[in-house]
C-alpha cells in the first residue's frame, strides 16, 4: 500500500485505510458558483418546474426540470433510495464477488442498477455517456471538492457529459452531511415530513443522547477504529471522519495516534505493522466493514488474536463511507453506544 502527502495522498492508499477516505478525481460542476441560495430553489421540484441545488462546494447546478437519470456513488444513491428517490445508474462498491449487495448499497435492489464501475478508478465512461446523465451526484472527502470515485484519468470526460453535486463528509460531524443529504433529497421531491422520515430522525436522535450518556458514565472505555489490510493495521484519528468526529463530540474516548504519526496519511490515520497491532490500548475495537477490507472473523494474525478487546469479545463494525440516512446511521450510534454501556475494562 503506497502512502504520499496530504494532497497527493495515495487514493488507493486512502480506500484501503479505515476513515481514510479522502482524494477522489476533482470535476468541475457546471452552475455558477456565486448562488445565494442553500439546496434547492423550490421543495418538491421534481413534480414541475427547474431544478437548483447548491452542493458543498458552493456551486450550483440548474436544470429545467428535475433530474430524473441520476448517476450516483453507490453510498449516494442507497441514502437517496432510503427518501424515496430512485437512482438509475451508480458507481462505486456495489456488488460483491458473488453478486449480492455490497454493504454501501444499502435497501437498493442491485440487479437493477446500471452499475458504471463497481471498484475504485473503475468507470465505463461510453456506458455512462449512453446512460444520458441529467446529473452526477457523489460525496467529497478533501477541502478541494474533489468527486469521490470518479477516476482521475477521465474526470475530464465525465465532467462533459452532465453537472456535478458533491455532499461534503470531510472533517464535519454526521449530523451536517446527514441534514445536506436530507436537504438534497428534498429538492429531488422526498417528503421529509413523511413518517417514515421523522420516525428516522427521531431515533438517529436518540440513539446519539444513547451514546452521549454511555460516554459520560464509561469515561474510562477506551475506543478504537481500525481496518485491516494483510500487511498492515491502520489506527483512525479523529480528525476529518464525519462518524469519529461526532463520536468525539458526544464524548466517546477514542484512541487518537499523534499527528506525527499519521503526517504520512494526510493526517487520517497510522499505519502499524502486525508485530505493533497493540500499540494502543483498547477496550473496544471498532472495524471497517468495507468489502476493500479483511473483516474480523478472517483475521488470523496471533497478534490481534492477544489483543485484549478481541479475547474479550468487544470487537464490532464501522462505517467510514456510512449510508447518509437517518435509517442508516442510526443502527451505527446505537451499536457503540450498546458495546460502551456493556464492556469490560480491559485495555
Amino acid at each position: 500500500m503506497s502512502n504520499a502527502r496530504t494532497a497527493r495522498l495515495s487514493r488507493r492508499g486512502l480506500l484501503a485505510a479505515g476513515g481514510a477516505l479522502g482524494l477522489g478525481a476533482l470535476v468541475t460542476a457546471c452552475g455558477s458558483e456565486d448562488s445565494k441560495d442553500n439546496g434547492s430553489d423550490a421543495k418538491g421540484a421534481a413534480a414541475s418546474g427547474p431544478w437548483s441545488f447548491k452542493d458543498d462546494r458552493g456551486k450550483t447546478v440548474k436544470l429545467d426540470k428535475a433530474p430524473a437519470n441520476i448517476a450516483a456513488f453507490t453510498g449516494v444513491a442507497a441514502a437517496l433510495f432510503d427518501y424515496g428517490i430512485e437512482v438509475k445508474g451508480v458507481f462505486g462498491p456495489t456488488k460483491t464477488k458473488d453478486g449480492k449487495a455490497d454493504v454501501q448499497a444499502g435497501d437498493m435492489d442491485v440487479s437493477k442498477l446500471t452499475v458504471f464501475g463497481n471498484r475504485f478508478d473503475q468507470f465505463n465512461v461510453e456506458q455512462y455517456a449512453a446512460f444520458q446523465p441529467d446529473v452526477l451526484i457523489t460525496t467529497t472527502f478533501d477541502a478541494a471538492g474533489s468527486l469521490w470515485y470518479v477516476p482521475e484519468a477521465s474526470k475530464d470526460k465525465i465532467a462533459k457529459l452532465a453537472p456535478s453535486v458533491a455532499i461534503s463528509v470531510f472533517d464535519r460531524q454526521m449530523p451536517k452531511p446527514l441534514q445536506r443529504m436530507a436537504d438534497l433529497a428534498e429538492s429531488l421531491g422526498a417528503d421529509l415530513k413523511a413518517a417514515k422520515v421523522v420516525e428516522a430522525k427521531k431515533r438517529f436522535e436518540a440513539a446519539s443522547e444513547r451514546l452521549r450518556k454511555a460516554a459520560k458514565s464509561r469515561p474510562e472505555i477506551k475506543v478504537l477504529a481500525g481496518s485491516a489490510s494483510d500487511a498492515i493495521f491502520y489506527v483512525s484519528g479523529s480528525n476529518f471522519s464525519i462518524d469519529l468526529e461526532y463520536f468525539k463530540a458526544l464524548g466517546v474516548n477514542l484512541v487518537e495516534p499523534p499527528e506525527k504519526a499519521k503526517e504520512a496519511n494526510g493526517g487520517w490515520y497510522e499505519n502499524l505493522s502486525w508485530e505493533n497491532v497493540d500499540k494502543y490500548p483498547a477496550d473496544i475495537i471498532m472495524m471497517d466493514d468495507r468489502a476493500s477490507t479483511i473483516q474480523p472473523a478472517d483475521i488470523t494474525k496471533a497478534t490481534w488474536k492477544k489483543l485484549p478487546a478481541v479475547k474479550a469479545g468487544q470487537v464490532i463494525s464501522r462505517s467510514p463511507e456510512p449510508i447518509l440516512s437517518y435509517d442508516k446511521c442510526t443502527p451505527l450510534v446505537e451499536n457503540l453506544a450498546k458495546a460502551i454501556e456493556s464492556a469490560k475494562k480491559v485495555a
